[in-house]
């Protein structure tokens, strides 16, 4: 048993994860990876030439998040938001390839489809290094008919529904109006909701956990988290301020600390600090995992040992990543390996 989690009680959640039906809403983009070799210096200014050598899309933002549920076997939709350009129809795709529902990802011609285009040149005597990255997107909120539409679609499928995942970019997907529908739609169904922001998190009255990292909890409440009392004090402000279920910070290699409504507070260690590669879309798998698990029937504390479980995966993979039931029954198995893994 690590952290009143037992391998019988770990593997029947895993079990339990191909029957949990999840709905992400929220901003989605592309991540979009151009790579090529670097082949002169231009004669039109003092710039690399690349010769291309390949182009790759993957989910960004909230669209991570669905692929790791997706990843994970869980069913799961996305509702949000895409242009109407070349870039939408590709997402899209690239989602429905993963086992991600799109039908509630809906068209706004007025704006593009986020995309995040990362530049990489090598060379023969160098390995691939990011030149440039390019941001198309708009961050202004989207039109009342959108927000009834979208509205609309989460209506519709709601009652096959166990959770939903609100992913906040600030890329005015979450309006007010949307978030107080979908926090009304979810009360009238009983319906696990989830948030991941990086606004405010008294927009959200009403949900079972908030996941801000420890910058973004330490922007909201006004002061560092530099040790246990600090910790402490910002949990309870942020819990009370959210008038939420729970609240999780996840502290990078710090591990993460729950707070719960009746008081109690939950401290885990990282599971990984010595092989962290890459930290792009962590937050996104660990929002994932633990509304997959909860959706599965775990407690906030199982839930919050199996997202990190999941975290000390994807940070040992360059950009952003997945991970599987399979994989996470592995990790399992190798902390239990390790003794000095006790409750904090």
């Amino acid at each position: 048993m690590l952290f009143n989690l037992s391998t019988a009680r770990f593997d029947a959640l895993l079990s339990a994860f191909p029957r949990a039906r999840v709905m992400v809403v929220g901003d989605l983009f592309a991540d979009e990876y151009l790579s090529g070799e670097v082949a002169r210096i231009s004669r039109e200014a003092p710039v690399l030439i690349l010769k291309h050598r390949e182009s790759v899309v993957y989910p960004g933002g909230a669209a991570n998040a669905a692929a790791n549920i997706a990843s994970l076997d869980g069913q799961v939709q996305m509702a949000g938001l895409v242009g109407d350009d070349t870039m939408g129809p590709k997402l899209r795709a690239v989602l429905e390839g993963r086992g991600v529902g799109t039908v509630a990802t809906l068209v706004d011609p007025a704006r593009p489809t986020t995309t995040k285009t990362r530049i990489s040149a090598s060379s023969q005597q160098s390995v691939t290094q990011q030149i440039v990255r390019i941001d198309r997107e708009e961050r202004g909120p989207m039109t009342p008919e959108l927000e009834s539409a979208l509205l609309a679609a989460i209506e519709a499928r709601l009652p096959q529904l166990d959770a939903l995942l609100l992913s906040d970019y600030g890329n005015g997907v979450l309006t007010p109006r949307v978030i107080a529908g979908v926090l009304a739609l979810a009360e009238q169904h009983g319906t696990i909701v989830t948030v991941d922001s990086q606004g405010d998190l008294a927009r959200f009255p009403g949900s079972w956990i908030l996941t801000p990292n420890q910058p973004e909890a330490e922007n909201v409440v006004g002061f560092p988290i530099t040790d246990a009392d600090s910790l402490m004090r910002a949990g309870r402000d942020l819990l009370a301020a959210a008038a939420s279920r729970s609240m999780l910070i996840t502290r990078g290699g710090n591990g993460m600390a729950l707070f719960e409504a009746d008081g109690s507070v939950t401290t885990i260690p990282a599971f990984n600090r010595s092989e962290v590669f890459d930290v792009t879309g962590a937050g996104d798998t660990v929002v994932g995992t633990l509304t997959l698990a909860l959706a599965a029937g775990a407690s906030f504390k199982e839930a919050i040992v199996m997202a990190n479980v999941a975290a000390s995966i994807v940070v040992r993979r360059f950009g952003t990543s997945v991970t599987t039931r399979e994989e996470l029954q592995e990790a399992w198995s190798g902390l239990l390996l390790q003794p000095d893994l006790r409750p904090a």
